[in-house]
């Protein structure tokens, strides 16, 4: 099973409907996908159509010898199952910082969920604690939204720099650009500059109202707007990222 991670330092960058999206494709790709939410705030469970309810709690999942399977939940998607998150991942740093090695907690959990899935996508919490790094250990990619900004640049590297103080590598990392509005000239001048970078994906993803509906129509932007450009965008960042990924 492949471990895919949408995280980062900074939160409104798109990181749940990059992760929603990306579990769809990868169902639609014909692949065996489970999405992980760990943001209490449950977004990406809403945008499936679940209730914000953990089985058991963080604590459970996070303190015991649970099977993650226990609190999977099906979609409307016969392709995609979600872990569903609540408020109870409030604490899941603590939960998870508990361990003398924070990784072998996500690792034991998604270990059980390789028999299942090929694909595990994971809508990280934005910034560094506990879970940011047992994520890190774990993902064998490390998908960073980054706003076309001077600070969405900034968060970026804070985030690039952590990841290669704790895993020393230097591939792990894949950016790419997100919620560019070409109508700013900030935003034109920032994506000319990120393309110099190589460690950066080609793909841009649009600001969308596509995209904002997400939230109210609790359906994959891919799924219910496949034309809009949001959606295209999205299905060129499966097509690199599963390539990155060797799926």
């Amino acid at each position: 099973m492949r471990v895919l991670a949408v995280t980062g330092l900074k939160g409104g960058v798109g990181k749940t409907a990059t992760a929603v999206n990306l579990a769809a494709l990868a169902g639609r790709s014909g692949h065996r996908t489970l999405l992980w939410d760990l943001d209490p705030q449950g977004a990406a469970t809403h945008c499936f159509d679940l209730r914000p309810k953990l089985k058991g709690g963080a604590e459970r999942l996070f303190g015991g010898d649970r099977d993650l399977q226990a609190a999977v939940k099906g979609t409307a998607d016969p392709w995609v199952d979600v872990v569903p998150a609540d408020v109870s991942l409030r604490n899941a740093d603590l939960m998870v910082s508990a361990s003398r090695k924070p990784g072998r907690v996500l690792r034991r959990l998604l270990n059980g969920a390789s028999r299942r899935y090929d694909v595990a996508v994971l809508d990280c919490p934005a910034g560094l604690g506990a879970v940011a790094e047992a994520v890190v250990v774990t993902a064998d990619l490390l998908l960073v939204p980054v706003l076309p900004a001077p600070l969405g640049v900034r968060a970026f590297e804070g985030y690039a720099t952590f990841v290669a103080q704790e895993t020393g590598a230097d591939d792990l990392v894949a950016p790419f650009v997100s919620m560019i509005d070409r109508r700013k000239p900030l935003h034109r001048r920032m994506e000319a500059e990120i393309r110099t970078d190589r460690r950066f994906l080609n793909t841009v993803v649009p600001l969308s109202s596509a995209v904002e509906r997400l939230g109210h129509e609790q359906v994959p932007t891919v799924v219910s707007t496949p034309r809009s450009l949001a959606a295209d965008g999205y299905r060129r960042l499966w097509a690199e990222v599963s390539e990155r990924a060797g799926l």
